[in-house]
């Protein structure tokens, strides 16, 4: 289980390498040990990415909290609570002198390989204008979550499609994904 939130971020790691966003794997958030799956920290510099993100990502902010499960694991209500104590740690840490940063500076996702069946028959999913990506209110927060195995086959989105359970899709994200860091793709094809 570990090794595909690993492999999610190493992917994520290169997705952004380039970009003014640094991504950083199971950051240590609190006292007891508590690993968020994946973390797109911070943006490091002005604007936005040089190139087509996969879908999902249109609302990047300075502050990205990204939450992954992988085929064998369910995306549920209390990997969304997680994911939303993650933030309020993380933006407790980040305010300077106990002033907190404002809620506009930060975006939170859900990544699932499947869909959240059962999470989905209880909250409403607001459909974005991608297929596969949907907007969820949790509390106070909107989250967006992204479907790897729903979303559009296409190039742009071919970092997302290495994590599908779909053959086809993940042959045409293999194809398609133009690796930046040396090394991630061989170790993503062991």
């Amino acid at each position: 289980l570990q090794q595909w939130h690993r492999l999610f971020g190493i992917t994520l790691t290169d997705l952004f390498s380039g970009t003014p966003w640094r991504v950083e794997l199971e950051k240590d958030l609190a006292l007891q040990r508590q690993l968020l799956d994946v973390v797109i920290i911070e943006q490091t510099a002005p604007g936005g990415p040089a190139r087509d993100l996969p879908d999902g990502l249109d609302q990047l902010r300075a502050h990205n909290l990204l939450t992954y499960k992988s085929k064998q694991e369910a995306l549920d209500g209390w990997a969304l609570d997680e994911l939303i104590g993650h933030y309020v740690n993380y933006r407790k840490l980040l305010g300077p002198n106990q002033r907190l940063l404002p809620e506009a500076a930060f975006q939170l996702y859900a990544v699932a390989t499947r869909h959240p069946q059962g999470l989905s028959s209880r909250h409403p999913l607001q459909p974005t204008a991608w297929p596969g990506v949907y907007d969820l209110t949790w509390g106070t927060p909107t989250i967006r979550l992204i479907v790897l195995n729903t979303i559009e086959p296409h190039p742009r989105n071919a970092a997302w499609e290495l994590f599908s359970t779909q053959h086809d899709r993940i042959r045409h994200g293999a194809a398609h994904y133009a690796w930046r860091r040396p090394g991630a793709r061989e170790l993503l094809r062991q």
